[in-house]
């Protein structure tokens, strides 16, 4: 849902419904939605209009688990949760579902996927879970295809919408289980560096062409990312703690700046270059 900034405001406050937990947000959900009586901002909304409000919650739950903050983290789950309720509500409208049925669908879903939880399997390791999981999914995949009329392939069912980096990690996943796939990481640094060459020399002049780098560029991170999936590092969760450290130490750049009556954009780089090594050996010794 938006912020609370970017929803009009009607009407006089009403109490919210008694109650408690899962039930007593279902009612507050129905009433946000009631064409009478309810928000006009949450009346208007449709599934494609509270989608991308969906991810950004999930990237807030992302960034207070990074962050380790657990009363954000609480927060965030609610307004996750929220989102869930959102569209079932939606759903229910339209005859179509309702939250209970996702949540037993779900519960259903979990049963099936567990028998050495919940039948007679037996796993004793977690590494044979997700073996089992990724072979049960995998069944699941091909029968979507067959009932499609389609012949299965091994990169079914990964979604064009993630985020381009985690994408290209579960589709080198993929091709890994079939046995496409590099046998050291040595020689994943070895591809990172020819590819790194290749958008070098698309760079010389006299005349570089704009279709070529980006094609180069997107080598080198589809490669990047595949060292990440050998490392068995997430190189989404890598970037973002780069981020912060860049963020971190940029913002000590200005404050010391600050200090001294000065300004980032009046100074050379060469000032800032210093002021960025102080930076890092004010946070440790040896900091990258």
């Amino acid at each position: 849902m938006a912020d609370s900034a970017d929803r009009p405001l009607s009407g006089r406050a009403a109490p919210a419904p008694e109650g408690s937990g899962i039930d007593r947000l279902l009612r507050v959900m129905a009433r946000l939605r009631d064409p009478e009586r309810g928000c006009p901002w949450d009346v208007e909304q449709t599934f494609r209009t509270i989608a991308p409000h969906t991810i950004e919650e999930a990237y807030e739950v992302a960034d207070a688990i990074e962050r380790d903050d657990m009363p954000a983290l609480k927060e965030e789950l609610g307004d996750l949760l929220f989102q869930v309720v959102f569209y079932a509500q939606m759903a229910r409208e339209r005859g179509a579902f309702d939250f209970d049925a996702v949540a037993a669908g779900e519960a259903d879903k979990m049963i099936e996927r567990h028998p050495h939880v919940f039948g007679n399997a037996t796993v004793r390791t977690a590494g044979e879970q997700t073996e089992s999981w990724e072979a049960r999914k995998a069944r699941e995949r091909a029968e979507k295809a067959q009932a499609a009329g389609r012949r299965p392939g091994a990169l079914d069912g990964v979604l064009g919408g993630l985020p381009a980096l985690t994408r290209a990690v579960k589709l080198q996943k993929r091709a890994a289980r079939v046995g496409f796939d590099w046998t050291e990481a040595a020689d994943i640094l070895d591809k990172i560096a020819e590819e790194a060459g290749e958008l070098r020399a698309e760079l010389a002049p006299p005349a570089p062409d704009r279709d070529r780098i980006e094609d180069e560029l997107g080598d080198l991170l589809f490669a990047l990312a595949n060292l990440a999936r050998r490392l068995e590092i997430d190189p989404e969760g890598a970037l973002r703690r780069t981020n912060a450290k860049f963020e971190r130490r940029f913002r000590q750049i200005e404050a010391w700046l600050a200090e001294d009556g000065r300004a980032a954009e009046n100074e050379t780089l060469e000032e800032l270059e210093r002021l960025w090594q102080r930076a890092k050996r004010a946070e440790a010794p040896g900091g990258s």
